[in-house]
């Protein structure tokens, strides 16, 4: 029997072959389960001051409403305003007031965020009524016409006005930014793909037309500051999705690079390549249009479009290219495509966490002759906010390349003098030999620093920065010092503590003896002040950090003699009271001093940097003082547990006799008989494994572990009952919550 083969129909209200008819098309499908209209235009005022818009308007089907049986459909807009003199970037972001609800909906069907930690913090806050800024919901009912093209989203619209021109109007909810933009099109509508069909997010079935040449003219609005557009190049696009029944979007995940180029020569050109992410990352759709002056389109799918360079976003840590070669072999062109403002991430719930959208400059040669021209570039969906794991994985990758700019293994003369002394005091470098100060000082910590870490404490500024309304983007550099002024504690203390093994490794005094370990890990300490050194900050900011960061090295220190000096002279009484209340009170006070001051000094850092006020920073101090106590109950929970890939002994803690929160735990609830044997074993530091287990059974007999677990979470529960109230909602804060979780359930 011949075996039939499938062919896509395309849907009823979708173009025929030849021109398309704007009268019908531009209007709202029927048939699409996602549709947006999109325009961007490059703008130089006659100060000669170079900007760029993009605006995007979607709708999105959701399900057929039971009592009219119509299709109900959600909405919502994106734009921007980018400053490209000054690096500004003004993103908008408005959702159908049923956001949280559809939000609601779909985690609680198990789409959207598979880390359990992010879904429970994203659930408090769409409970609370609430989207994550900068979303912001819908303050009006919408309007959106089926008969004509007439888009009204608070105030944000798009008309097709009779003359055939697109009538655009922005407007930022508080006012900030504006524009009331009209484009004119010069061409006819031009299909883009395979005759106009392209794969869309989920792998569907899309129909896209583009009008790229379009005249600009209005005005926009910047602060206080007014400008005029005035024949501007413009592009004008829409794209609609065909409905396919059965089909789920679970079953792809497309991510992809779009590239617009309006050139000097008269032609403009569009390429876009989309991915399957769920499937090994297969090409499912890569198409190149070149538009010549009259409107004329040759397509290609022989091209190169390769990502250069890279911008890390301090708000999701993902990495961007900022520049790409663009190659069309049959065109003899090639273009270097560069970001004109690196910072053009665009944060939204809509993207997961989001996506880089912005203005780009070509410059090459076409045919043999030099070419240039503005654009834009989208890139989306390489990066997903998949679990916590992953995010710190960016976050640490990150943080390890601010620890090599800060301190690199082959420093140049101005490195030495920024790490030695001081512009003032250069002289201090004579007869200081490179080599060996790097081997003697440098190559000891980065032993440690570049295995990797969680670096949870470098994230800490950030986040807190960015949760008070901050902007943490310029506050980059501040990943360094956590970690660094981390890794000289652990340096120090491994030391102390006769330990061996460290992140995975031979700790550092092993390597390299223990006199360079303890002093390159005391100069830890004072390399952080780098940092603050080149902060942009104001002396009396400056003064106020020193004088958080000395309380909290004196802190570090009271607690790290106390735990040095350990806690076997109250022991006899312990096992003979059965009073664990006590002993948790003392271990408490250790581990606040040593692990929890330290990350509340960072959170109140970040408070500072972010412009937060008293209550805020105030919050943020006991809740990252808890997260440290919550981190360190934890570290002794897994020290007994046993860690992921070996980072530490199991029962490490035990073998070197160390009185832990577990074993406070166990003491209040065990029989004396009991505390005896586990005190014993505890007090004889014995290497002997079976006699570690037989202790380990006995806490865990007492339910020392669930215990400890339990408390760690009330700490951290607590105090962010307490912030929680004083912060706005946003991305920041939904991360924040998450990683009070990732905390709580750490197994590393």
């Amino acid at each position: 029997m011949e075996e039939k083969i499938a062919v896509a129909v395309n849907p009823e209200d979708w173009p025929k072959d030849g021109s398309i008819d704007l009268a019908i098309h531009d209007l709202p499908h029927a048939s699409s389960t996602t549709e947006w209209w999109y325009l961007n235009t490059h703008i130089e005022t006659k100060e000669g001051r170079q900007f760029a818009i993009f605006a995007s308007f979607f709708r999105r089907f959701l399900q057929i409403d039971e009592e009219t049986k119509q299709p109900d459909y959600a909405h919502s807009v994106t734009w921007a305003l980018i400053d490209i003199e000054k690096d500004g970037y003004y993103p908008v972001s408005l959702l159908d007031q049923r956001a949280p609800e559809i939000g609601l909906n779909q985690l609680n069907q198990g789409k959207l965020l598979k880390d359990p930690r992010l879904k429970k913090s994203a659930i408090e806050m769409l409970e609370r009524g609430n989207v994550p800024l900068p979303d912001r919901l819908f303050q009006q009912e919408i309007k959106i016409s089926l008969d004509k093209l007439d888009i009204d989203f608070d105030g944000n619209q798009l008309v097709k006005q009779t003359n055939g021109d697109y009538y655009l109007k922005l407007v930022h909810p508080e006012g900030i930014i504006s524009a009331e933009i009209t484009f004119s099109p010069q061409i006819a509508p031009v299909r883009h793909g395979d005759n106009g069909v392209v794969k869309g997010v989920s792998a569907e079935d899309m129909f896209y037309y583009f009008i790229p040449n379009c005249k600009v003219n209005g005005l926009f609005s910047l602060k206080e500051n007014t400008f005029s557009v005035d024949n501007c190049g413009g592009w004008y696009d829409h794209e609609f999705g065909k409905y396919q029944e059965g089909s789920t979007a679970e079953d792809h995940d497309v991510a992809w690079n779009w590239l617009s180029v309006q050139m000097d020569n008269g032609k403009q050109l569009s390429a876009y390549d989309l991915i399957d992410t769920k499937d090994n990352y297969k090409n499912c759709g890569k198409f190149l249009i070149l538009i010549d002056e009259n409107g004329n389109q040759t397509n290609y799918e022989d091209f190169t479009l390769e990502p250069s360079g890279s911008w890390v976003s301090t708000r999701t840590f993902t990495e961007y290219p900022t520049g790409w070669k663009l190659t069309v072999p049959a065109l003899d062109l090639e273009l270097d495509v560069k970001a004109s403002v690196d910072r053009q991430e665009f944060i939204t719930v809509i993207s997961k966490p989001a996506f880089w959208e912005g203005r780009i400059d070509a410059v090459g040669t076409y045919a043999g002759k030099p070419v240039k021209g503005p654009g834009f570039v989208e890139r989306s969906g390489f990066f997903k906010l998949s679990t916590m794991e992953d995010f710190f994985k960016s976050v640490t990758k990150a943080t390890m390349k601010s620890v090599k700019e800060k301190l690199p293994l082959d420093p140049t003369r101005e490195d030495m003098i920024d790490l030695i002394a001081s512009n003032e005091n250069e002289h201090l470098l004579e007869g200081v030999e490179k080599q060996a100060y790097s081997d003697a000082l440098i190559k000891p910590i980065r032993e440690i620093v570049d295995r990797g870490g969680k670096c949870w404490r470098s994230y800490a500024p950030l986040a807190c920065c960015d949760v008070v309304g901050g902007d943490s983007q310029k506050s980059i550099d501040w990943l360094s010092l956590p970690e660094v002024v981390h890794v000289g504690s652990l340096m120090v203390d491994d030391v102390e503590d006769k330990s061996e093994i460290r992140r995975g490794g031979p700790a550092a005094h092993l390597i390299f003896g223990e006199a360079p370990a303890i002093n390159s890990g005391t100069a830890c300490y004072f390399l952080g002040q780098i940092v603050v050194k080149h902060a942009e900050l104001d002396d009396a900011t400056k003064l106020r950090i020193y004088d958080l960061y000395f309380q909290g090295l004196r802190a570090v220190h009271t607690g790290q003699a106390l735990d040095i000096a350990g806690l076997h002279n109250i022991m006899d009484e312990v096992v003979a009271s059965g009073d664990g209340a006590y002993l948790e009170k003392r271990i408490k006070a250790i581990h606040t001093l040593k692990s929890a001051v330290p990350a509340s000094f960072l959170a109140q850092v970040g408070g500072i940097l972010g412009g937060g006020n008293d209550e805020q920073v105030n919050g943020l101090k006991f809740y990252f003082e808890a997260l440290g106590l919550a981190f360190q109950i934890m570290d002794d929970v897994l020290n007994l547990k046993g860690f992921e890939r070996g980072l530490k002994d199991t029962g490490e803690d035990l073998a070197e006799g160390k009185i832990t929160y577990p074993v406070a735990k166990a003491m209040g609830t065990l029989e004396k008989a009991d505390r005896e044997k586990l005190w014993a074993i505890i007090a004889e530091k014995t290497r002997d494994k079976t006699k570690l287990m037989q202790a380990i059974s006995i806490i865990d007999s007492a339910k020392g572990f669930e215990a400890s677990e339990e408390d760690a979470r009330k700490i951290v529960d607590a105090a962010w009952n307490n912030l929680q109230p004083t912060l706005p909602d946003s991305f920041a804060k939904l991360m924040l919550r998450a990683f009070g979780e990732f905390v709580l359930e750490r197994h590393y």
